[in-house]
Formats: structure tokens, sequence, C-alpha cells
């Protein structure tokens, strides 16, 4: 494959590649106010950009593949470097924050156990069921004539309606527990 060919396919590839380091050009622009593992990963990325453009400048202007190939080793190195910092940056500043968030714990509520919103869940579903129930019965026990449709609807309605009530006050009853219990462990 000629060298021209292959300079256009990584100068295209490089072109179509800014959904990544235009982002991260933002990043380093917005200094301080991101995270520094952001900041050294937005590093690594124009790196790797970079290095990928100044190979297809090589490819187009140099004949020799010795000049393009060490360009590409010396970028990858450089960016495997600056990531794998931000990489230890980013774990170092999770247990910085994981440590400082374990100091604020007391005044949290304990944890859901997601028992609540199946038990809501649970009372939904069940209403609907003894909806759809009680309007089969009622359509089957009911005149053929059609004229009771409107009993049932407010059947099926008000058990719907009385199910919801339950979940409802369920619910409520349940966010009052955990309320009471986090105010009493403060």
């Amino acid at each position: 494959m000629p060298q021209a060919v292959l300079a256009l396919g990584v100068a295209t590839v490089t072109a179509s590649g800014c959904v990544w380091y235009l982002p991260a050009v933002a990043d380093l622009r917005a200094g301080a106010d991101r995270p520094a593992s952001h900041r050294r990963a937005a590093a690594a990325c124009l790196s790797g950009w970079a290095t990928a453009g100044i190979v297809a400048v090589l490819l187009f202007v140099s004949e020799a593949w010795w000049m393009p190939s060490a360009v590409a080793a010396a970028g990858a190195a450089v960016t495997t470097g600056l990531r794998a910092r931000a990489a230890v940056q980013r774990r170092r500043e999770t247990r910085e924050a994981a440590r400082e968030w374990a100091e604020l714990r007391h005044d949290q509520r304990p944890p859901d156990n997601g028992r609540a919103g199946k038990v809501v869940a649970v009372l939904i579903g069940t209403g609907l069921a003894a909806a759809v129930a009680a309007a089969t019965l009622a359509l089957v026990a009911g005149r053929g004539d059609g004229r009771g449709w409107w009993a049932v609807a407010s059947v099926s309605s008000g058990v719907v309606g009385l199910f919801l009530t339950i979940a409802a006050v369920y619910g409520w009853g349940r966010r009052r527990r955990v309320d009471a219990s986090s105010r009493r462990r403060s």
C-alpha cells in the first residue's frame, strides 16, 4: 500500500477523532474546575491524537517507514504513561471521596433494601389484576344488552383506587418510619 493512501486514512481517522479530542481540550481549558485525574486523562487523549496527526503528516512527507513508526511508538509510550498516571490519580481521588463520605454517613438515612418498592409494585399489580377480574365477573354476571358498562367501569376503577390508596399509605408509613429512625440516630 502506498504511503499516501495510508497517510490519507490516518488523517481521516484523526479528523474524525474530534469527538474525543475536542472535549479533552475543553477539560484542559477548564483548569481547576476539573479533577486532576480528568485533566491528566485529557492530556493523554490529546497526546494520542496529536501523535496520529503527526504520523499522518510524516507519512505524506517521508519516504522511509522508520520515521513515522518511531514517532508512533514514542507517542504511544507517552500516551500510555499519561493514561496510567491518570488512572492512579483517579483511584486516589475515589479513595479520598469515599473517606470523606464515610465521615458524613451518620447523617444519611439507612439504606433501602428495595422491599418498599416491591411491595408497592405488588399492591398495584394485584389491584390491576383484581380490577380485571371484577370487570370480567361484572360483564359475565350482567345483562347482555350493554347498559351496565358504567357499573363495570366503576367497580374496576374502585378496585384500582383502593389498591393505589393502600400502596400510597404503605409508602407514606414506610417513609415516616425511616425518618423517625434517622432522627433517633442523630
